[in-house]
């Protein structure tokens, strides 16, 4: 993967979980679930094909 692909990833990732973050911090009837729901998914999504395209970068385990 290139390195520009890989920092807009990392750019959408963070922006995502600061998104969950907010959201999970308002009051419970306030909660927006689906929204929170699928900024989850699209986070933990992310977030997985960061740590893949990480650990095939790590030496030993090549």
């Amino acid at each position: 993967m290139s390195d520009m692909s890989l920092f807009i990833i990392i750019i959408a990732a963070m922006v995502i979980w600061v998104a969950v973050s907010r959201e999970t911090v308002k009051p419970s009837k306030e909660i927006n679930w689906r929204k929170t729901i699928t900024l989850m998914s699209t986070g933990s999504l992310l977030t997985l094909i960061l740590m893949i395209s990480l650990f095939q970068e790590v030496p030993f385990l090549k």
